[in-house]
Parts: C-alpha cells; sequence; structure tokens
C-alpha cells in the first residue's frame, strides 16, 4: 500500500486581537523597564560628558551646529520638535499594520526584528544611562528647544511628554537612540517592500531627517544615533534565533496545554476535513473497493465481470449466469478426476 506524502501543516494566520495585546504587553514592559532602569544622575552625566569629549576628539560633534540652528530658526526648531515628539508613535504602528494587513508573511519576522531590538535599547539604558545634551549644563552649549518651544505643543519642559507627566519617563535613556532605531526598521521594511517611489523616496529620507531631528533638538548625540543603528543590526541578526526559540516554546506549551491552541485545533480540523473528502487519499485501491482491505457484497457480485473482447470495461454478470459458470466449471474438474 503506498501513502502520499504529508504536507506541512501551515502556520495560522496572526490574529489582531492576539498581536495587539502582545505589542501593548511589550511596549508597557518596555515602559516600565525604562523607569526602572533610572541610574544615578551623575553617572548619567558623567557618561554624557565622556560621549562629547570623544566626539570632539574625533570632530564628529554635530549636534552643536544643528542645536545652534534650530535654536536660531523657529521655522527649523518646531516642526523638529513636533517630529520628535509624535512621528515613531505614528509611523511605527502604522508600517506594523502595513505588513499584517498586506505583507503577512512578512509580519512576523518584522515584528520579532522590532521587538528584539527594543529589548537591546532597553538593556542599553540599564547599562549605560546617559544624560541627553540638552540636561548637560549651559556652559557646554546647548539650548533644549523642547523647552524654548513647548508654548507651540503639547510638550513641557521634561522631554516630549505631555505636560504634567515628564514624572512618568526616564530623561536619561539617551544611548542608544531608539527614535533612530526604530525609524531606521521603518525604512528599510518601506523600501525593499513598498512599491510606489515616494513611498520608498520618504522610506530612505525618515531614518536620514530623524538623526538629524534627534541632535539638533538636543536630546541626542551623533554616537547615540549610531548605536540605535547598531541594535537594530544586532537584532536583525538575532531574530531567526529568536523564532526559533518562540517556535519550540510555544510547541511545548501546545503539547502540554492543547486547550489552549485553538488555532491549531482549527488547522487540524480543516485538514482532517479536506482528507475525508476522499477515502482513498494516499493508498491504491482495487476495483470495488471504497475503503483498502474492506470489501461489501455488491463488489463480490460484481467482480466476477469480464472484460469485453476488445479490451473494453468489465460488465457485471447477472447471478444466474454465474452460478451457472460455477457450476460447469465444478462439472468438468469431475470429468477431468474421473478420467484420470
Amino acid at each position: 500500500m503506498q501513502h502520499a506524502s504529508t504536507a506541512p501543516v501551515p502556520r495560522p494566520r496572526p490574529r489582531w486581537w492576539t498581536e495587539l495585546p502582545l505589542l501593548a504587553l511589550v511596549y508597557a514592559a518596555y515602559s516600565a523597564g525604562r523607569l526602572l532602569a533610572r541610574g544615578d544622575v551623575s553617572t548619567a552625566v558623567d557618561n554624557g560628558l565622556a560621549i562629547l569629549r570623544l566626539e570632539k576628539t574625533l570632530h564628529i560633534n554635530a549636534e552643536h551646529p544643528l542645536n545652534r540652528l534650530f535654536t536660531a530658526h523657529p521655522a527649523l526648531g518646531i516642526p523638529s520638535d513636533f517630529l520628535y515628539a509624535s512621528l515613531h508613535y505614528l509611523l511605527t504602528p502604522a508600517v506594523l499594520v502595513w505588513l499584517f494587513r498586506r505583507r503577512e508573511d512578512l509580519y512576523r519576522r518584522a515584528r520579532t526584528w522590532l521587538m528584539t531590538s527594543t529589548v537591546l535599547g532597553l538593556v542599553g539604558f540599564t547599562l549605560m544611562p546617559t544624560c541627553p545634551p540638552r540636561l548637560l549644563d549651559a556652559a557646554h552649549g546647548f539650548v533644549d528647544t523642547m523647552a524654548q518651544y513647548s508654548s507651540y505643543g503639547w510638550w513641557g519642559a521634561e522631554a516630549s511628554a505631555p505636560r504634567g507627566l515628564g514624572a512618568m519617563t526616564n530623561q536619561y535613556a539617551a544611548m542608544p537612540s531608539l527614535h533612530v532605531g526604530w525609524a531606521l526598521w521603518c525604512g528599510i521594511l518601506l523600501w525593499r517592500h513598498a512599491r510606489h517611489p515616494l513611498v520608498r523616496a520618504a522610506a530612505v529620507a525618515y531614518p536620514l531627517v530623524t538623526t538629524l531631528v534627534v541632535m539638533g533638538t538636543a536630546n541626542h548625540y551623533l554616537l547615540d544615533a549610531v548605536a540605535g543603528a547598531a541594535v537594530m543590526g544586532v537584532g536583525a541578526l538575532l531574530t531567526t534565533p529568536v523564532m526559533r526559540v518562540t517556535d519550540r516554546v510555544g510547541a511545548r506549551l501546545t503539547t502540554r496545554f492543547p486547550r489552549f491552541a485553538p488555532a491549531a485545533r482549527a488547522t487540524e480540523s480543516t485538514i482532517a476535513g479536506t482528507d475525508s473528502a476522499i477515502v482513498s487519499v494516499g493508498c491504491e485501491t482495487s476495483a470495488g473497493e471504497r475503503i483498502p482491505g474492506q470489501r461489501t457484497a455488491s463488489a463480490d457480485s460484481t467482480h466476477a465481470g469480464t472484460a469485453g473482447a476488445t479490451g473494453g470495461p468489465a460488465r457485471p454478470v447477472p447471478r444466474a449466469d454465474a452460478a451457472a459458470r460455477a457450476g460447469a466449471r465444478a462439472a468438468g474438474d469431475d470429468a477431468s478426476a474421473a478420467a484420470r
């Protein structure tokens, strides 16, 4: 008996009612982690000054001229403050939704990449609390544009948080810059998978503009932006291993708690329903058999049919004719035995 090869069971399609709570949970954990990662202020200031000294040594402290430009020209400073305070909250979820609806094959990998990189960023905030340029002493030459133009927006003098909620943020989580990291994530995905030329052009511009904005508003150093891009690179390398681990954990949980795997049960029932429509899927049956090895009475009566002289299809023989032929064959056998 030959059996057909079993096709791999397709992965269930992600559902928004499971993805949305998952993303909300990860972001809540990230926000809470930022608060818990508040280090000593003096340590954060020392780290910020160390970064600034390194950039001056390498002659790459681009945040100084950009901050002076944004401070002197409200036409640049005010839109940049709005971009810094809102764009990453809007575009990052928008790209996730677009992938979920239009590119289901890419969604899970992209989501895992984003989450992994965000967790790595949280590790950076914990290990290296860093004072942003705007919170350094004024003698270092930086102006907080968010505070300077706070009357134009919803934020106050404490970063991009709404007025009165500054205490709920960690203002010393500057290294790495996830503003830049998330913008790079959006840009790469839109550049690779979008079709419209304007969208692809925006995909290139978005990370570059974000880098200029975070430095011009004195919220990050140039090396913070570089670290944000590096975190996304490491997150991309870890995406496949993380997906393998989550698959193994999910398989074990499904085996141990099968009732909590409705998607898997739905897939299995669908496949079983498809197979049951054809009883002999993957098997060979002989004439007159409905299930291999199981014969019916009608099969016995029709199996004695003979093929036509020209090799045509077999025709059923009436029961009387079949009995007569059986009797003739028995008489012939007896005569042969007597002759011998």
